[in-house]
């Protein structure tokens, strides 16, 4: 692991641990209100790229840290999807 690893490690890894608290936010509020689906949709995407490209990097804590960006954005994503829904019936 380099040092440019370690720092956007950090950052990914803080980004999943703040990105908890969207999905603590929809889970009490049980609706999605002033928000789009698609560019958060894009996001958790090109972090599953992510977790592809960080290993052919050997950026081991990048991939690290990706993982929990990339767990809270899916789990935000499908609550969504579900809260969404749900209010439509």
């Amino acid at each position: 692991m380099t040092v440019p690893d370690l720092i956007n490690g950090s950052f990914e890894a803080f980004g999943g641990v703040l990105l908890c608290i969207n999905i603590y936010r929809l889970l009490k509020d049980k609706r999605v209100q002033g928000v789009s689906l698609v560019p958060v949709s894009f996001f958790t995407l090109w972090g599953c790229w992510n977790l592809f490209y960080y290993p052919h990097l050997n950026q081991w804590a990048s991939f690290m840290g990706g993982i929990l960006v990339v767990l809270a954005n899916t789990v935000w994503v499908l609550m969504a999807i579900y809260y969404k829904r749900r209010e439509k019936k």
